[in-house]
């Protein structure tokens, strides 16, 4: 890699790339037959060199090659280059000979050769001196020499192997920093020509470069584990601590899962023997809790640092523990005490993790008696109170420990178990049971408090893993047959089984709610499974393996590792902010392949197109108004139209104002007088007639209204939903109006309110709005219940929607019947 104001050059094989703003590609250059291993920008051209010693100069903007310089590889093969500073067109390449050339790449002329120090160069790095120049060579020695005069000005050397890269400070201190392959950093003093400091294991691997920044006292550091730091030198001493820090695995990982329940932090371990945690929110929040240490020269128990330290253990690889190969954490008692626990590769110990304070916890937990070293701890699971870890062992034994004091708390079983070793442990939300999985094909469940064998069962081939949904108390289990079954704990019974994966099943994880379960497979899928329909709605491939899978408790993203990959991948839910088809995927669906995430341009335009095609693909559902005539369907308006019906004069009596509001009269612009000499107001003329009725007669002045019209026309052609639909679009009020304007007294007649119980009868039969037609009918009743006993045509249709409404209501009376029947026995049978 390499960079200049503008740009960020790559190189991957035999090409490479300029990227802009770190995300887009804007130039790519291609023309070497070997891999690229050096860059060097040259203002308006990049210099690359290949491991043949071919060294080509392109200019940036046409990707035009400007030279081209083969060297011969057993007399001069390029290690190093540098473009020194005020030394125009001009470059200096180091060899693994131990020479160094100085070129003119515009006149393409040698311009010098130095003897060099019969030592392969390894970095060239410019001194803050003009005509200074910073050599490293395999023997670990620093040569600070002036081109110019071809004199070594001074020498350094360390004992650390071959200088990897070489910074010099440039903010008044003349301190020089070199780096070495074991991942320590040495500080020099260029004017005592003295180390002065010594910055060991600022990285676990080989320092890959390390740049003071300019006029900063600010050392930025990079290696192969995976890290990035920055380191301030505000001490004393001159020495330097870190500042800030960006760092994942150095290694592939081997398990993730989601840390408690704000869906922001993934705990992922790793080959490379550390645990950390990341953040979804954004990589501040990263921290990593170290690596596993345990002291081979003291027993099993509480690790003594200071004893470590006394004993001189400079080494610590020889008691780090192996990679971690499962872990179980639960946060309820993070605060108080150990809430991680982890199995490591070929170990019986289990060590205990704190996250809280984000370091290896107190503990190891193993059985006191066992000292075989072929048994290992395979499978563990945490409660959900944080008080016990139950441990399953290869030997097929389970064990449950205390977390806050370590001690063992007791066994399954007499002996073991298990005849075969343990492929998973599981205890539910209420630490009543205790579910365990053998590799001899059986599913066992304790007793958690008594240790006592509740059940066994047989499974159809030897489990995989074994993932239990605490909330729904749905067990999930791999087996080795590529298959899938999902287990409900309280009747202990296969409720679900799915097949499809074509290679062994690394991992599963539940949505949330418990109505999926996704599952990874060496087959390179992921396949997502609907629990309630039994049905199969998502798959994708992908172009690497997925080796564990996890979902938020959120349920807005899904994360996944993967084979040879160190990063931990992020899919967002799609049915959380779009319309999903979760419909049934067909027997004969092939599923595409999915790139996993990159900076190539033509990887985004796939994922893009990708995402866009499902939702053509989708079909709106639209529900009818009524799913089957023999249902009874309620109607959708909201219930303050229909409930409170026959309660109108209630409430508008409550409503009532207690004294109608008194508008102040108005004097009248000229006030009337009485003629006369003396000049007197006259007295408002006051209406004392008391025969004038205020009472309007409707009779006279009615007109028939809409829902009156239809109701006529209703008993002519037996058609009633127009008028069905007027009353809908009513209030309250307003259908009040229009029931009692039914009545002869109020400009209606007998013969329409003949046709509303027709009308009444129509929505019976149909079942449909079923409680808009006895609100309806319940108001009619109330308003005309004094004339309709008088009228033979009305009191022959009140009987037969007398009848009509016992049938209904009978039918409905023993569906509840039965409805309530089934509750109460769920609710008071011992299952």
């Amino acid at each position: 890699m390499a960079a200049d104001g503008r740009l960020v050059f790559a190189a991957y094989g035999n090409v490479f790339s300029a990227f802009a703003r770190n995300k887009e590609v804007v130039h790519t250059f291609k023309g070497h037959k070997a891999e690229i291993h050096l860059l060097q920008p040259f203002g308006d051209h990049v210099i690359s060199v290949d491991t043949d010693s071919v060294l080509i100069i392109w200019h940036i903007y046409s990707e035009e090659e400007y030279l081209q310089l083969p060297f011969d590889k057993s007399v001069f093969k390029i290690s190093a280059i540098l473009h020194p500073s005020t030394y125009l067109n001009k470059i200096l390449l180091g060899s693994e000979q131990g020479s160094l050339q100085l070129w003119n790449v515009k006149s393409n002329k040698l311009l010098y050769t130095f003897a060099g120090w019969k030592v392969g160069v390894t970095a060239l790095q410019q001194a803050p001196a003009v005509d200074v120049v910073a050599v490293g060579l395999m023997s670990g020695q620093v040569i600070i020499h002036n081109i110019k005069f071809d004199e070594t000005l001074m020498k350094f050397r360390q004992d650390w192997g071959p200088i990897t890269s070489i910074s010099f400070r440039t903010d008044g201190h003349p301190v020089m920093a070199a780096g070495s392959p074991c991942g320590h950093i040495g500080l020099w003093d260029l004017e005592d020509k003295k180390l002065i400091n010594q910055m060991r294991n600022a990285h676990s691997t080989a320092i890959a470069g390390l740049t003071f920044l300019h006029r900063e006292p600010l050392l930025v550091t990079n290696g192969a584990d995976n890290a990035l730091r920055i380191w301030i030198f505000d001490g004393p001493a001159g020495e330097g601590r870190l500042l800030r820090f960006r760092m994942g695995h150095s290694a592939p990982l081997t398990r993730i899962r989601y840390y408690g329940q704000n869906g922001q932090q993934i705990l992922s371990a790793s080959q490379d023997g550390t645990l950390q945690s990341f953040s979804t929110v954004h990589e501040k929040f990263n921290k990593s809790l170290g690596h596993a240490i345990f002291p081979s020269h003291l027993t099993p128990g509480l690790i003594n640092k200071k004893r470590v330290k006394r004993k001189g253990l400079q080494n610590t690889m020889s008691v780090r523990l192996p990679p971690v190969t499962e872990f179980a954490a639960e946060e309820a008692r993070e605060s108080d005490w150990d809430g991680i626990v982890a199995c490591h590769q070929g170990k019986l110990s289990c060590s205990t993790w704190n996250y809280q304070r984000s370091t290896i916890g107190a503990h190891f937990l193993r059985p006191a008696g066992l000292k075989t070293d072929s048994t290992t701890a395979t499978a563990v699971d945490i409660t959900s109170c944080g008080n016990f870890a139950v441990i399953g062992l290869s030997s097929g034994a389970v064990d449950v420990y205390n977390m806050q004091s370590g001690i063992h708390r007791g066994s399954f079983g007499r002996d073991q178990a298990h005849k075969g070793s343990v492929r998973g442990v599981a205890v539910d939300g209420l630490n009543q049971l205790t579910i365990t999985a053998g590799s001899e094909g059986v599913l066992k469940f304790w007793n958690f408090k008594n240790k006592v064998l509740i059940h066994s069962m047989s499974l159809d081939s030897s489990p995989k893993l074994m993932l239990l949904h605490r909330d729904s108390g749905i067990l999930g289990l791999a087996l080795d047959d590529f298959s899938i079954s999902v287990l409900d704990i309280e009747t202990r019974k296969i409720v679900r089984e799915f097949s499809g994966h074509q290679g062994q099943i690394n991992d599963m994880t539940f949505s949330p709610d418990g109505r999926w379960l996704i599952s990874a497979s060496m087959d390179c899928s992921i396949r997502t499974w609907d629990l309630p329909s039994g049905c199969l709605i998502d798959s994708f491939l992908l172009d690497s393996a997925p080796l564990n899978v996890t979902m938020s408790p959120t349920g807005d993203f899904l994360a996944t590792s993967h084979v040879d990959h160190l990063g931990v991948y992020l899919w967002s839910n799609i049915s959380l902010y779009s319309v999903v088809s979760l419909r049934p995927l067909p027997t004969d669906y092939v599923p595409s392949v999915v790139m996993l995430p990159g900076t190539c341009q033509t990887q985004d335009v796939e994922l893009s197109e990708e995402t866009v095609e499902p939702s053509e693909e989708m079909i709106e559902y639209d529900s009818p108004e009524q799913l089957n005539e023999q249902l009874v369907t309620l109607s959708l308006l909201p219930e303050s139209r229909w409930k409170n019906l026959l309660n109108l004069d209630v409430i508008k009596k409550k409503n009532k104002p207690k004294e109608p509001p008194k508008v102040p009269k108005s004097a009248p612009f000229f006030i009337p007088t009485i003629p006369g000499l003396v000049p007197r107001y006259a007295a408002p003329e006051q209406n004392n007639d008391p025969q004038q009725s205020k009472v309007v007669n409707l009779g006279i002045l009615a007109q028939k209204s809409d829902f009156c019209l239809k109701l006529e026309e209703g008993l002519v052609n037996n058609k009633y939903e127009a008028a069905v639909n007027l009353l809908k679009e009513l209030g309250p009020s307003g259908i009040e109006t229009e029931l009692r304007s039914l009545s002869p007294d109020c400009g209606g007649s007998v013969g329409i309110m003949k046709s509303f119980l027709k009308m009444i009868g129509t929505m019976l039969d149909r079942k449909r709005d079923f409680e808009l037609a006895q609100a309806y009918l319940a108001l009619f009743l109330k308003l005309h219940l004094k004339m309709l006993p008088s009228e033979p045509v009305l009191l022959e249709e009140m009987t037969k929607l007398s009848s009509q409404l016992e049938e209904n209501w009978i039918h409905l009376q023993l569906l509840f019947n039965q409805s309530l029947c089934v509750l109460n026995y769920i609710k008071s049978a011992l299952l």
